[in-house]
């Protein structure tokens, strides 16, 4: 009887296609958020691009960071060396491939909680017997 009203009403059909849409759904928000966090560290890493640190292109060009310009989003590198004669290119910083950069975290504040005074630790009492009247026996 339930196979029959489930067969006339399709109603296994819809179950389907709404679970097939919510995995769908799933999937597309956990994709968004993976890619909204690389895309985060990868502007982390750009940004912590200093003269100094060593850069390969995508276009394969390994050199030194001389100069950053943060207006143009621009960095010079140097190339080369003294015998062969050094060169120096401007790149975007989104021609970066590598880099020896680390982006510095934002340092991670603990949730303040009220401390309590600290509990001094009292002196061990020393338990004793209840002392026990003695009678005394006067006969």
């Amino acid at each position: 009887m339930v196979t029959n009203l489930l067969a006339s009403t399709n109603w296994g059909t819809w179950i389907m296609m709404i679970a097939l849409v919510a995995i769908i759904v799933v999937f597309m928000i956990y994709n968004r958020r993976v890619q909204a966090k690389r895309q985060q560290e990868t502007k982390d890493m750009l940004d912590a691009i200093k003269p100094g640190n060593k850069v390969k292109t995508i276009g394969g060009i390994c050199g030194v960071v001389v100069e950053v310009c943060p207006e143009d989003n621009t960095f010079v590198l140097e190339t080369g060396t003294e015998a062969s004669g050094k060169s120096y290119i401007k790149f975007d910083k989104q021609a970066v491939y590598q880099t020896d950069a680390v982006a510095q975290k934002a340092p991670v504040e603990e949730p303040k909680t009220e401390e309590a005074a600290p509990v001094e630790e009292a002196a061990p009492v020393e338990e004793t017997a209840p002392v026990e009247e003695k009678k005394e026996e006067n006969e």
